[in-house]
This record gives structure tokens, C-alpha cells and sequence, in this order.
């Protein structure tokens, strides 16, 4: 489940990566450039949320250790 998650994270911040080379700074509204920012909105939203399932995951691993 960890390398999983570890990839779909890489994936997410490829996303990132090329939506921000989609960004037309001069015109940051329009057209493309808002489809940009949406796509990086969500694939932040992605990131955050696999990294509170992998410490979800790691604290549920303690509790099933201490009992």
C-alpha cells in the first residue's frame, strides 16, 4: 500500500508540474490558464489527501501493535 500511494503522490506532483507550464501569467484567467489552476487546485488536493491516508494508515499500524 505504501508504494502505491508513493506513486500516485509522483503522479499528483507531475501534475502540478505540467499544469503550472500550462499557466499563461500574463492572462491568468483566461482560457487555458484557468483549467490550469483548477488541475493544480486538485491534484493539491490529491497530495494532501494521500499523505493523511499514509498517517491514518501508520497510526492505525501502532494501535494494532500496542494491543
Amino acid at each position: 500500500m505504501k508504494i502505491f500511494t508513493n506513486i500516485l503522490v509522483f503522479l499528483a506532483l507531475g501534475l502540478i508540474i505540467f499544469n503550472i507550464t500550462l499557466l499563461d501569467f500574463s492572462h491568468p484567467f483566461q482560457g487555458d490558464s484557468m483549467v490550469a489552476f483548477i488541475g493544480i487546485g486538485a491534484s493539491f488536493c490529491a497530495v494532501l489527501i494521500l499523505l493523511i491516508f499514509r498517517m491514518s494508515k501508520k497510526l492505525e499500524e501502532k494501535m494494532n501493535d500496542n494491543l
